[in-house]
């Protein structure tokens, strides 16, 4: 990709592809920055396990998808529009 810092597909990955439906898959946000926000651009659900509310981003793909690079960065930086 032109960017590559904004860019990284691991398909050595022992896990890749962790989630499924995407061409072009970038794995520099392996690990969501966004998981502890309450209120996240991607598609978490919430599930009762054990008696507690758990976030569950199995079929979120906001993080993974090129296209959200800047959108992460600038929520990142305080800069968000989700009201955190």
């Amino acid at each position: 990709m032109e960017h590559s810092y904004r860019f990284f597909e691991n398909r050595d990955c022992k896990y890749f592809p962790c989630h499924e439906g995407l061409e072009h898959f970038n794995c520099l946000f392996c690990y969501c920055p966004l998981y502890a926000r309450t209120h996240c651009p991607g598609k978490p659900e919430y599930k009762k396990i054990n008696g507690k509310t758990v976030k569950v981003c199995m079929n979120c793909t906001f993080p993974h998808r090129p296209e959200n690079y800047d959108r992460i960065i600038k929520l990142l930086s305080g800069d968000s529009d989700d009201g955190e």
